[in-house]
């Protein structure tokens, strides 16, 4: 270990304003040095009692200001002094890692926390010359083998067992307290025994004499001259000065004797750096891990609370003035844009917070006060985020994150029945006094507290933050024992009202304010306080948490034997999710219940479930059920309440292995979302499920009905997996599917899921199950039949696939009531198609019959499909019917008797090609024909599309014979006007002969065609006038830069031109009748000169 230079102590740079200690007063008399000089506790081998002024030390030493004690006491032995002095240094670790690290766990923690690093310190000896003079301590620390080689000085200042100030030479810039800091403080605090202990310094001031104390100065002066000079001498002027303020007082102040009686007595917290570190985080946006920073800070406010220190309520009110100045606030206010979800929950956090601070049982009135007033302060500032988000009702007054706060300050403590619920396990009513209604104790005398539920729960909440577990468990379980008396008396209720709100089948009775979801988060709350006291503490072999595991503590004072806090939990956990509450309105009110929800049977997904438990979870499921419209689970529940699916499939996984008839029972009373029946249609009700989803016409808007609906499939899916193999259970889950899901997406997931499950890859598929699927799937093809949705193909093919895993009677079925599930084209083009495919038969290994019976229903689905739809399924059916003559010649004459009305010329095109491949060439001319009549090709379209199909059609009648020719030639001419789609097709019908197909019956001549004879020489005519006209047409608007291009055209113009027997002369003329008319095109015309003379 490297030694670092040895240095005196330095005095205190810095210390909170010091007791006045008496300059003149009587030397303390006692029998000499006080026990162990510099002693601490006795050796840990001779656990002896403490004395008696140990036991007084120790009291006065953490109640009392060391003032105080000198003014109650004329004189106070020297030994007395030394306890006292001793005792007021803090004695508990804990409180020193709560101020040096963000967890208090002492064990296991991350080696470059603040608190590990003293440890370490101190375990390898790197705190020296530690020396306590009354109420301060000093050391050195040398450096480490890692670190350069420095000295860092510490200095703490305490009272009453806090550390009221501290001071390193490291410069330590942050909130908590620094390595060497608690090196010097673990090392007083285990060490005792080895710290060199002084009284105040101003004790030894006066037991000097007037040379020895001017010698002190001297030497103190001439140590440290250019500190300490300016101030001495300003204070002896001040001394010698009879008319100064100094003179004015009584004593001087003693910075080793601590605090003055009207000093604050808090533990040190550096204000400053809570301010700037909270500002940081805060202007980093949530990224960069400052959300958990900052729920790490709301945490040590949570600690600081529970060991009752008064730094919790001030480190509080420091958060809140940065969150209160964030930019952003204003910012968001003038757009209009929300905060985002992870600084809302900080909001959310905060204001929580404040309300178990005012809570305080013992917070003084005056306190309060102050608390009341900023807290009103902060809520009437504009940029004040409200309590739900940022949805600003107007049926309601304003309520920002601080109301819940500003409410509980009008709540006390003083209610003697209250105070006596908290103080004692056996608080029950006399057995002579159960008769009866009773607002204070239930039938069976167990103490009630009726309150509003939130504000009940933050009271619970408020006890458990400030140290008081045991009150918290207390009032929990007086708070449960309510609710169960208000759940029995509200089945009651229900009993006499079954028959009617049966009959009308919804009821107007809700809970307009919901325990899930709700700022105060009551129900989470109570979870917690009973669950905290069953918890057990395992470590994993490395020292890292293990998840949570509960054992059952008995009810203290509970006359029921086998009650437990953790079946309470359970039990006030289910009571709260199965409330049967309305939606609240605004998006993050609405998320916020989805949220809490989840959160809640998170924790119940940690119980194990033993014996009394199951018991408890299968009395409050039959309650729910039986609660009628107070119930989320009840029969008859209103239309806009919470739907309990994320509850019920909870319930259902849970009580599964125990009681499957219940556990079906709740999940299908769960799967109901009433909100949507009334708007809902036969068909899709389309909601989007990747931005918001709301209620068409319902005000307010339900944001989160996409998460919701998902939440309903979940459950569903659920049901589907648990019922494989028993067919009246999967079609008892199918019902309610058909009934209550109205989302085609979320049923065709369903159908999915359901098929997936039915086929593992390692065992045969589960029929009953596929017939599920196959069952939902036929739903998806009804409901979006006559929408849009972008899946849709996707649904098809599904649907095709799963038919052929249920088998032919499946794809024999869907075939025939094709138009109740497929348009026609679907029909032909993807589900016919796929199963009169190859894969198709093998998969189904079909025999013949089987075969014919499937191709027969194919033929007649593409035969109907052309007859509704010829322009887009007659080629399907073609396809479909090439086996069978008959129906073949059906399809064929569906096209002939369609292509004259509805059908395009691409399409009659398409049809003649297929009749050419498949061998009928004059089907396909007549096709072809028929086409042509749907086309015009105007002058300038030249790039057309359809150009390859004239060109095609031509080329067959060309081969078919003269005959044919001579029939399309009228139509071409007839319908293009494009003088270079006529010139090629002139000059293809000149360079063979005509008749070349080959087809029986016909005699190729094997003689080229003349131009000059029918049928081309009305094809050359057409073609000639048809230059003519372009020529015109393109020298209207004709510009310099497309000149090249004109005299191209003219070139190939006389080529069409000299086909004819007095081209030249006609050419000639059409050349000069250009040079007259378009003479005023001087430069256009000296080329056409140039070119053609």
């Amino acid at each position: 270990m490297a030694e670092g230079r040895r240095e005196q102590p330095h005095p205190l740079l810095s210390s909170p304003p010091a007791s006045k200690r008496p300059c003149l007063r009587p030397a303390p008399r006692g029998p000499g040095p006080g026990p162990g000089h510099g002693s601490g506790l006795p050796s840990s081998r001779y656990r002896s009692p403490e004395s008696l002024l140990d036991c007084a030390a120790k009291a006065v030493a953490e109640k009392w200001a060391f003032e105080r004690v000198e003014e109650r006491f004329e004189r106070i032995p020297e030994p007395v002094q030394r306890r006292i002095v001793y005792w007021s240094f803090p004695r508990n670790e804990k409180e020193i890692c709560m101020y040096s690290s963000f967890q208090c766990r002492v064990a296991g923690e991350e080696d470059g926390l603040p608190f590990r690093r003293g440890i370490r310190l101190l375990e390898t000896g790197c705190v020296e010359n530690v020396l306590q003079v009354g109420k301060c301590d000093k050391y050195n620390e040398p450096a480490t083998s890692s670190e350069p080689e420095v000295t860092h000085k510490v200095a703490i200042s305490f009272d009453r067992c806090k550390i009221t100030s501290v001071t390193c030479g490291c410069g330590n810039k942050d909130i908590f307290y620094c390595a060497h800091v608690v090196a010097l403080s673990l090392y007083r605090i285990r060490k005792p025994e080895q710290v060199k202990l002084r009284l105040p310094i101003s004790e030894t001031l006066f037991q000097m004499n007037r040379d020895q104390l001017q010698k002190l100065v001297q030497y103190l002066i001439t140590a440290h001259h250019t500190e300490v000079l300016p101030t001495a001498q300003k204070l002896a002027d001040e001394i010698l000065s009879s008319n100064s303020e100094i003179n004015q007082v009584h004593g001087a102040p003693d910075p080793t004797a601590g605090a003055s009686i009207d000093d604050d007595n808090c533990w040190h917290l550096d204000e400053d750096q809570v301010r700037e570190q909270v500002k940081q985080f805060l202007s980093q946006g949530g990224y960069y891990g400052s959300g958990k920073q900052l729920n790490s800070m709301f945490a040590k406010v949570r600690e600081m609370l529970r060991m009752r220190d008064s730094n919790g309520a001030r480190m509080l009110t420091l958060i809140t003035e940065q969150f209160m100045a964030d930019p952003r606030l204003s910012l968001w206010r003038q757009q209009g844009t929300g905060m985002t979800d992870k600084c809302r929950q900080l909001w959310d956090e905060l204001g929580a917070l404040w309300v178990c601070v005012v809570l305080n049982p013992h917070c003084k009135s005056d306190e309060k006060m102050g608390w009341l007033k900023q807290l009103k302060k902060w809520g009437d500032m504009d940029v004040c985020p409200l309590e739900d988000g940022n949805y600003d009702s107007l049926s309601r007054p304003r309520r920002t994150v601080f109301s819940r706060a500003v409410e509980a300050c009008d709540l006390h403590w003083q209610d003697s029945h209250l105070q006596r619920i908290i103080s004692s396990d056996f608080y029950m009513s006399p057995s002579y006094q159960r008769e009866g209604e009773s607002l204070l104790f239930s039938p069976q005398g167990l103490p009630l507290w009726l309150d509003h539920v939130p504000t009940a729960c933050a009271r619970v909440d408020a006890l458990r933050s400030h140290g008081y577990s045991r009150e918290a468990l207390r009032l929990a379980v007086a708070i449960i024992n309510t609710l169960r008396l208000q759940q029995t008396r509200q089945m009651d209720i229900y009993k006499h009202q079954k028959k009617e709100l049966l009959q009308r089948g919804i009821t107007s009775t809700t809970n307009l304010e919901g325990w899930v979801g709700h700022p105060l988060d009551p129900i989470g709350c109570l979870f917690t306080t009973l669950t905290e006291t069953c918890r057990l503490l395992c470590f994993s072999s490395d020292g890292d948490p293990k998840p949570p595991a509960y054992n059952h503590v008995p009810v203290w004072g509970s006359p029921d034997s086998g009650e437990s806090y953790l079946t309470l939990a359970l039990e006030v956990a289910l009571m709260g999710m199965g409330q049967q509450r309305i939606m609240p309105e605004g998006l993050y009110a609405q998320d916020k219940v989805c949220r809490n929800e989840e959160q809640i049977v998170a924790k119940l997904q940690e119980l194990e479930l033993d014996d009394l438990l199951v018991h408890t979870l299968r009395k409050q499921a039959v309650q729910l059920l039986e609660a009628g419209p107070f119930s989320g689970l009840g029969e008859v529940i209103h239309r806009e309440s919470v739907p309990m699916h994320t509850f019920a499939k909870y319930l259902f996984s849970a009580l599964l292995p125990h009681d499957a008839e219940l556990a079906y029972k709740v999940a299908l009373r769960a799967m109901r979302l009433p909100v949507l029946e009334s708007t809902a249609g036969a068909g899709d009700v389309g909601h989007s499920h990747h931005g918001i989803s709301i209620v068409p016409s319902r005000y307010p808007r339900w944001f989160t009905l996409g998460h919701l609906e998902s939440q309903q499939c979940e459950l569903a899916s659920t049901m589907l997996t648990a019922a494989k193999g028993d067919m009246l259970r999967l079609r008892t889950v199918l019902e309610a599917i058909q009934k209550n899901i109205h989302s085609s997406s979320l049923i065709f997931k369903l159908a999915q899921d359901a098929f997936k499950i039915a086929t593992p890859a390692d065992s045969p598929p589960d029929i009953t199950l596929l017939n599920v699927a196959l069952e939902l799937g036929l739903q998806v093809m009804r409901m979006t039949l006559s929408t849009l949705n972008w899946r849709r193909r996707e649904m098809v093919r599904w649907l095709v696939t799963c038919a052929t895993e249920v088998g032919l009677r499946a794809l024999v079925s869907i075939l025939q009531s094709w138009y109740t599930l497929f348009t026609p084209t679907e029909a032909t083009s993807i589900v016919a198609a796929t199963v009169m495919s190859h894969n198709t038969i093998l998969r189904l290994s079909l025999d013949y019959p089987q075969r014919e019976e499937l191709a027969s229903c194919a033929r007649t689905l593409a035969l109907q499909c052309a007859m509704k739809d010829p322009q887009n399924c007659a080629l399907s059916a073609l396809t479909l019917c090439e086996k069978d003559h008959i129906a073949f010649e059906t399809a064929y004459q569906i096209v002939i008797d369609a292509a004259s009305t509805g059908m395009t010329y691409s399409q009659l095109f398409t049809i003649a090609r297929y009749m050419e491949h498949r061998g009928y060439p004059l089907r396909s001319f007549k096709l072809a024909s028929l086409a042509m009549t749907h086309l015009n090709l105007a002058y300038n379209q030249d790039t057309h599309p359809a150009i390859n199909d004239v060109l095609w059609a031509c080329a067959l009648s060309h081969s078919l014979g003269k005959n044919e020719l001579a029939a399309i030639i009228p139509l071409v001419v007839k319908s293009v006007h494009c003088a270079t789609v006529l010139s090629d097709i002139l000059r293809r019908c000149t360079m063979t002969a005509p008749g070349l197909a080959g087809i029986p019956g016909r005699r190729n001549s094997g003689k080229l065609m003349s131009t000059d004879k029918a049928p081309l020489r009305q094809l050359l005519d057409a073609t000639i006038s048809a230059y003519i006209n372009t020529t015109h047409s393109r020298l209207t608007h004709i510009s310099p830069r497309h000149y090249g291009e004109f005299i191209e055209f003219l070139s190939k113009a006389r080529e069409t031109f000299l086909l004819a027997q007095d081209g030249h002369i006609q050419f000639a003329q059409f050349i000069d009748n250009l040079k007259q008319i378009y003479k005023g095109k001087k430069k256009l015309m000296m080329l056409v000169r140039e070119r053609f003379g």
